[in-house]
């Protein structure tokens, strides 16, 4: 690892580090990289909810009924 004088935007830090509870600006930069290169970070629950309308409009249920093949009835024999 190598040190690396740069300048933030102090208010993106701060937001970050508050959303995601970080201690430092370093871990908020290094979780910040890992999350863009890695892209595997879990959304928080309000940017799943925040999706909600958002995407696919198809119709499931019409598509799960389209050419599909039922299983035959069980017979039951009385004997």
């Amino acid at each position: 690892m190598t040190r690396t004088n740069i300048d933030i935007d102090d208010e993106l830090i701060r937001r970050a580090m508050e959303r995601y509870g970080l201690r430092t600006k370093r871990e908020a930069v290094d979780f910040a990289l890992r999350r863009v290169v890695d892209d595997i970070t879990p959304m928080t629950r309000e940017e799943l909810l925040g999706m909600e309308g958002h995407g696919w409009d198809g119709d499931l249920a019409e598509i799960k009924g389209k050419d599909r093949i039922e299983p035959p009835l069980e017979r039951h024999d009385a004997r």
